[in-house]
């Protein structure tokens, strides 16, 4: 799993020394790497019913490592964004956060990120207790809709919205058998 998840990178980055990312390359990269961290974060919200509907618990393991690649990918989005589009520049991307609503949900979604990220390891779960430690990495739901949000404020402006049905019918989907699981399991009790 562990290579599988960083291919995209390696091949983004050798796209991008071989001048393969088109026109603009820097838009190409920064769109790329939000799109893998999209996706990452699909197949993260995919696990637990996966494993269910299967009963191949195994995939329970990957969860973490999966959920490490969004993080991963988020940061190379971030990074790329704050190196490509404002140059490192601290105020102006300030600036942009404050003006520009998408950015402002992105940069949200991504310090939900870190809290998840940064209690990934098993200490932290003995530290937190596991009952805090669940409610805590529960924030992956509000980043899935803020991703979606992200995504779609951005594509807005160009008026090219499949890709965004495409990610959002996804997750709503992944988040509504969540919510239909949860009801399920309370009407038993």
């Amino acid at each position: 799993m562990f290579v599988l998840g960083c291919l995209p990178a390696v091949w983004l980055f050798w796209a991008a020394l071989n001048n393969h990312l088109g026109a603009n390359p820097a838009e190409a990269l920064i769109r790329s790497l939000g799109d893998w961290s999209l996706r990452f974060l699909v197949l993260v919200l995919a696990v637990t019913p996966l494993r269910e509907l299967t009963g191949w618990s195994a995939l329970a393991r990957l969860r973490r490592m999966i959920g490490l690649f969004v993080f991963f990918y988020v940061c190379l989005h971030l990074l790329a964004y704050a190196w490509f589009d404002m140059g490192f520049e601290g105020v102006e991307i300030v600036a942009d956060v404050v003006k520009r609503p998408f950015i402002l949900v992105g940069m949200v979604s991504w310090v939900l990120l870190v809290a998840l990220a940064a209690t990934s390891f098993n200490r932290a779960i003995r530290i937190l207790g596991a009952r805090r430690w669940q409610a805590l990495h529960r924030g992956v739901y509000m980043v899935a809709v803020l991703a979606v949000l992200h995504f779609f404020w951005m594509r807005s402006g160009k008026n090219d919205f499949a890709d965004v049905a495409v990610y959002a019918s996804l997750l709503g989907a992944l988040l509504a058998w969540r919510l239909w699981r949860r009801f399920r399991l309370r009407a038993r009790h």
